[in-house]
């Protein structure tokens, strides 16, 4: 479904926003579209915690005594490399 959206912008970066479309054979419609998903996407991929399967499949195993300091990842290698 789509939706009409009126935005106020300067004229000059109108202007070269439809010789930009224009140029790629884009509607300024769907250059916007495409620049709105853009962004959302960027959002998902630096959200602040784990997302989709990953996010169903955290916590899952019971971990205990673990230690992510650098000391306990360098004695965790240290051990794996013996």
């Amino acid at each position: 479904m789509t939706a009409k959206l009126t935005l106020k912008l300067n004229e000059e970066a109108i202007e070269q926003a439809k010789v930009y479309a224009r140029s790629r054979n884009l509607s300024l419609s769907r250059m916007v579209e495409t620049y709105f998903r853009g962004l959302a996407r960027q959002d998902e991929m630096h959200a602040p915690g784990p997302t989709g399967v990953v996010a169903e499949l955290a916590g899952i195993l019971a971990v205990k005594n673990l230690d992510l300091s650098d000391e306990g990842r360098a004695l965790y290698l240290t051990r794996k490399a013996s």
